[in-house]
């Protein structure tokens, strides 16, 4: 903790950080995703705040200005530790290089966009070593590229090494698959997280609980794009399906209704929930009180 001019205590980026985790999944109701009103078959609310402190020492590593792949890492592997199995690891993709930027007091998409091209290759092989701590739903690599599937997790190390990729060449492949299969939080990698920082101004802007503030970005941010996640496991005509649906809810109360109907059908838009998380930690940064 830090302190204002005033004396109060201040939380730093990795507290932060950890309070937009908690934050995002006690928003509610967020459609198809875990919510403090509601679990998935597999997957309960109290696995996401296991996850969310379990986050926190690889959080504090970025912030203490350690390398990203090696803070993501450690961030995941914490992550990892309760029965639930992956709860944010899309979250910390985008956490980490934000709260290493508002570490190094630049928390703007300038100064967030530089942490992220400066990734080495060490910090894409900490990225890599990361998908042996927890599945995650990932589309297939394209034709040719299985050497650098992230699911071989530690074993394309040496490829990643033999081709000299950084991190941010990694996701900017992600980001430019064909077909609309491109990876929404490596889109925001590459294009220096704009939805991340218009749901938070969003945010900031609204009133009332910032659970219910939270609640809304959701919603905003699925009617904007389709949801990865969604797209990954049930193809591009329910991810469409899903974001036209986003467009047409007006109130909470009518999203209510519409978010148990996504988790009778096993329709999950997680990608949508971890801008969501990254949105709420630059509104917190930015001076929302809780």
């Amino acid at each position: 903790m830090t302190a204002t001019p005033d004396g109060v205590p201040r939380r730093d980026p990795a507290a932060n950080a950890e309070l937009a985790l908690l934050l995002e999944v006690a928003g509610t109701p967020k459609p198809g995703n875990v919510d403090r009103r509601r679990d998935l078959a597999d997957l309960r609310f109290e696995h996401f705040l296991a996850g969310a402190v379990g986050a926190r020492p690889g959080l504090d590593r970025a912030a203490a200005g350690d390398p990203v792949g090696e803070a993501f890492e450690a961030a995941v592997a914490g992550m990892s530790e309760q029965s639930g199995g992956n709860t944010q690891f899309g979250c910390l993709l985008l956490l980490v290089p934000l709260v290493r930027a508002a570490a190094a007091g630049d928390l703007s998409r300038e100064g967030v966009r530089a942490v992220c091209e400066a990734t080495t290759v060490a910090d894409a092989a900490g990225f890599y070593r990361a998908f042996e701590h927890v599945d995650v739903a990932v589309t297939d690599p394209p034709e040719g590229m299985d050497a650098l599937d992230v699911r071989r997790g530690a074993d394309a190390v040496a490829t990643l090494r033999e081709r000299g990729l950084p991190l941010f060449d990694v996701l900017r492949e992600s980001a430019d698959l064909p077909d609309g299969r491109g990876d929404a939080n490596a889109r925001e990698w590459v294009e220096g997280f704009p939805r991340t920082f218009r749901a938070a101004a969003a945010i900031r802007a609204d009133e009332g609980p910032i659970t219910d503030r939270t609640a809304r970005a959701f919603l905003d941010l699925l009617a904007e794009a389709e949801d990865t996640l969604v797209r990954t496991q049930h193809g591009p005509e329910v991810a469409r399906e899903v974001r036209e649906r986003a467009d047409e809810v007006d109130t909470l109360d009518e999203a209510e209704a519409w978010a148990e109907e996504l988790v009778d059908r096993g329709v999950n838009p997680g990608t949508t929930a971890d801008i969501a998380a990254a949105a709420l930690f630059v509104a917190l940064e930015r001076g929302v009180s809780v």
